[in-house]
């Protein structure tokens, strides 16, 4: 494992003319990205659209009954859209790339997911800690009816995952080689700026491992050439810690 970790990944550096101009288009359009997806990508905003109340008079079943669960789905749409698609369309489009080489890609990663599995044994019992904190148990999960279980719990968490394939895409892919094939291992750190930031605002002990996740995740990316295994990681961390916050206030039987 300390050797796997050891050998820095395999980067093709380009530090001239269309380096630097692959690098300003990657900041610029990330920086956009994040703007829409900030103000018109997130649950708030299928509030303050009206779409909520359009969901609550067009959809029976459980659309209907609990309607605030379709704000996690919007969110787990645009996040597929805005920070999984969209980039991808930039680098066939604009950069004139093909986005296996950006870390779209599953063929190969297989080998890399042991240690992703061993981040998430480390993870597991931070994760117990921390979910007997009184900050993290009222943030979360964030879906204020998730405690009642049943298909809006599980349709709260499809949107929740959906959300992290777009995370992963975006700053592990996207940013993070877009930003390496300019700075080399420089870019992992520059990357994690805007990953870290948009954690502000959640229990700071979180805001801070962001950080490190960031970092890790970054390397790793670059090192298995795949932003995917992260997505699995980020999901189980996610959800585990959706569960056992349901677990210490007793509302877990209604999930399972």
């Amino acid at each position: 494992m300390l050797a796997y970790l050891r050998s820095p990944p395999d980067l093709e550096i380009r530090d001239d003319a269309r380096g630097d101009r692959d690098a300003f288009v990657v900041i610029i359009t990330g920086t956009l990205l994040l703007y829409l997806f900030h103000y018109w990508g997130r649950p708030d905003y299928f509030v303050r659209s009206g779409l909520i109340d359009w969901v609550s008079s067009s959809f029976g079943g459980t659309l209907g009954e609990h309607p605030g669960v379709g704000g996690y789905l919007y969110w787990g749409f645009s996040s597929l859209l805005l920070r999984t698609l969209v980039p991808a369309g930039v680098i066939v489009w604009l950069i004139g790339d093909s986005p296996r080489r950006w870390g779209y890609r599953i063929r190969g990663t297989l080998r890399h997911f042991p240690v992703y599995g061993l981040m998430y044994l480390v993870m597991l019992p931070i994760l117990v800690w921390v979910s007997s904190f009184e900050s993290f148990s009222e943030y979360y999960p964030f879906y204020d009816r998730a405690a009642e279980g049943g298909a809006a719990f599980w349709l709260y968490e499809i949107g929740y995952a959906f959300q992290f394939v777009g995370v992963e895409a975006f700053f592990r892919g996207f940013l993070n080689f877009g930003l390496a094939r300019r700075f080399g291992l420089l870019g992992i750190p520059l990357m994690t700026v805007p990953y870290t930031m948009i954690h502000f605002g959640k229990p700071a002990p979180e805001a801070f491992a962001a950080i490190i996740a960031g970092l890790a995740l970054g390397y790793l990316a670059l090192k298995s050439k795949s932003f995917v295994p992260g997505i699995f990681l980020h999901v189980g961390v996610a959800i585990t810690m959706d569960v056992l916050v349901l677990w210490r206030i007793g509302a877990l039987g209604n999930v399972l």
